[in-house]
């Protein structure tokens, strides 16, 4: 059993590099205020051409590149590696340069990293299929809240959908390590939860991170109770424990508004591969 999952650890690890590379176009097209489209062009103004209308891929435009001078084959560094100059200017996000291969590298390793972690928790389980098709696009969420402060509808609301289907599958299949049912409460409990703490503090929890919380529930609900609190609970310690370093470097103020989707989304990792060791 070891050696399979060794060889199912190295599949996952290739399907993450794979799922990774298609991830920093939608990134760049989906890192933009709030209210506004998604990106068609690149800040050249040439049109974003590729896979699924231009959705998927490399964080490249041929047009720049082809145009670019032999001395400038080596990007440089730049607000366009999809990274903004500071933690909470998402405005500087918004004025990128065309962005460079450096993204792609950044997708490609922490959605390899990521799988193939998941993958060795797991094990040889139905839900592990849930959890490599999930990846990805909640890696791609978090990417843009961090550099925006908003999570998409055409991202949260997807993946919750397909993240209750796929483990309603799963279900009917022997040898799961959770429970559809402990799913579907847990995505209620903790989208419920969330809610009233929007109520409470719009400024400190948007509704994205509401929509986002369905997903969550869904996959630590699957694994119980036990290990949705505890995720539930290093999410926000992870969350603290940011604002108060950045709060140490004077980077941020009590009042700075910091993005909680990235936070979620590491917990719920965190708490799928608890439970994936511990089922």
């Amino acid at each position: 059993m070891p050696v399979i999952v060794a060889i199912l650890a190295l599949c996952a690890a290739g399907y993450g590099a794979a799922a990774g590379a298609l991830l920093p176009r939608a990134a760049y097209r989906l890192a933009v205020p709030p209210s506004t489209p998604p990106r068609e062009r690149c800040p050249s103004g040439h049109r974003l051409e590729g896979p699924a209308h231009g959705w998927l891929g490399r964080a490249h435009c041929p047009p720049c590149a082809a145009s670019r001078p032999p001395e400038a084959s080596e990007p440089p560094e730049s607000p366009g590696d999809f990274e903004p100059s500071g933690p909470f200017e998402p405005s500087e996000a918004f004025e990128t340069s065309e962005p460079f291969e450096t993204s792609t590298r950044f997708f490609v390793s922490v959605c390899a990293s990521v799988c193939a972690v998941l993958a060795l928790s797991v094990g040889v389980r139905p839900e592990l299929g849930v959890w490599l098709i999930a990846t990805p696009l909640a890696l791609l969420l978090a990417s843009v809240d961090a550099r925006t402060r908003r999570l998409p509808d055409v991202l949260t609301l997807p993946l919750a959908a397909t993240t209750a289907a796929l483990l309603g599958l799963a279900a009917l299949v022997p040898g799961t390590g959770g429970s559809w049912k402990g799913a579907l409460l847990g995505g209620a409990v903790l989208t419920g939860a969330y809610w009233l703490l929007h109520l409470i503090n719009r400024r400190g929890m948007g509704f994205g991170d509401v929509k986002l919380a369905a997903s969550v529930g869904l996959a630590l609900g699957w694994y119980g109770w036990d290990v949705l609190f505890t995720a539930t609970l290093l999410s926000f310690l992870l969350h603290f424990g940011y604002g108060v370093t950045l709060m140490l470097s004077k980077r941020a103020g009590w009042k700075t508004e910091l993005p909680f989707g990235p936070f979620m989304i590491a917990g719920t990792l965190a708490g799928v591969v608890m439970g994936g060791v511990t089922a």
